[in-house]
């Protein structure tokens, strides 16, 4: 009777590594027999020796991989396959490589709420600057409005009821509301809720998306999915002025499943979009659940902006809206957390100052249109 082999097993596995570029990467375990064979491979490729990058070595059941001088393209899956004449056995480990920081947050929350608490907008007939949230249900929107009132509220603030993010059946958002900011009396700005994008005959209407943007919608209106907002409604404003308008649209956008949002989803955005760019209106995109996207970023919130994950997705969702990166702005929303963390709150509050500006510049510019109109 022949001798089989029985398969190979690991006594030790290979564990995840985090690096920074210009850092040497060293992956390494061991077999609990001998006399077996090892293929390294990365991301399911076969991996191959490098000159002076990438080295493999085998001593007796000890198995390791050496890659120098870590880049951004080192990052990715890593698995090792041990084999006999009879069977094979593997096991893997991520590799994450740090970028260099390519954008800067300020991470201390004071002074950056001061600033905002004082912000004054160009124009003295506008009190608020207004912003309108808008995009598929469960991406955040409700959240994100949950989010910025408890960075100024200090506590944490549930009274936007949000949907679900891992079985969102249907928007939480049935009227079109504001929602105001409060820090020591009224802060200069406000958010609109919309109706998160669904089915076409449950959805909102993108005509009511755009009576939005002109101001002719009231607080107060319930979406009827089957016939946009009337002009002989109570809740449509036949003559709205600068200060009834949206002065910036946001576009809530959920980092890990922007690959499975539906094309009609996107074509609807995207005619919001056009009309918005008829109107002048700035248009931003809110990047949410990056905790569910990148795993560096869910261990290390301040290393945000090192991740080449959210950079990819960054990279993604421009290329599927058409908004240019510099005005994507990846958020991390309350939603798990029952305490505040001042992390989540400098994050967001890095997006809210830009957008800030960004509205406030709109009117800038609506203010010099309509002086040089009268002139």
């Amino acid at each position: 009777m022949g001798f089989s082999q029985s398969k190979p097993e690991f006594a030790t596995v290979l564990a995840d590594k985090h690096v920074k570029i210009g850092e040497d990467i060293i992956l390494h375990c061991e077999a609990k027999t001998g006399g077996l064979t090892g293929t390294w491979e990365k991301n399911k490729q076969k991996l191959d020796c490098v000159e002076d990058k990438t080295f493999m070595t085998q001593t007796g059941r000890s198995f390791l991989l050496k890659i120098r001088n870590a880049e951004e393209g080192d990052e990715g899956n890593y698995t090792l396959i041990l084999r006999n004449k009879s069977d094979r056995t593997s096991c893997s480990a991520m590799v994450t490589v740090e970028q260099n920081e390519w954008r800067r947050v300020e991470w201390n929350q004071d002074g950056v709420i001061d600033a905002l608490k004082t912000f004054e907008i160009s124009n003295e007939k506008v009190d608020t600057l207004r912003f309108l949230l808008y995009g598929p249900i469960g991406a955040g929107k409700s959240s994100t409005i949950n989010t910025i009132k408890t960075v100024f509220e200090g506590r944490l603030f549930i009274n936007c009821l949000a949907a679900s993010q891992k079985t969102p059946s249907s928007s939480q958002s049935l009227y079109y509301e504001k929602f105001e900011i409060r820090k020591d009396g009224l802060l200069p700005f406000a958010f609109n809720d919309f109706k998160g994008l669904e089915k076409e005959d449950t959805g909102v209407h993108a005509k009511d998306i755009i009576s939005a943007l002109k101001g002719h919608m009231k607080e107060g209106y319930l979406f009827n999915p089957k016939i946009p907002l009337p002009e002989n409604s109570q809740y449509y404003l036949r003559d709205p002025g600068l200060n009834d308008q949206i002065h910036c649209l946001v576009n809530v956008i959920p980092a890990d499943t922007i690959s499975m949002i539906k094309d009609d989803y996107i074509k609807k955005m995207k005619e919001v979009r056009e009309a918005a760019s008829i109107m002048g209106i700035p248009q931003v995109v809110f990047m949410t659940r990056v905790d569910c996207a990148c795993p560096m970023t869910k261990k290390d919130l301040r290393s945000i902006y090192k991740s080449r994950k959210i950079r990819e997705k960054m990279q993604e969702c421009s290329i599927e809206l058409g908004v240019p990166e510099n005005c994507i702005f990846p958020v991390w929303n309350y939603h798990k957390e029952t305490e505040i963390k001042e992390e989540i709150n400098c994050l967001m509050l890095h997006a809210l100052t830009k957008i800030v500006h960004f509205a406030d510049d709109y009117i800038v510019k609506r203010s010099n249109r309509e002086t040089s109109l009268e002139k």
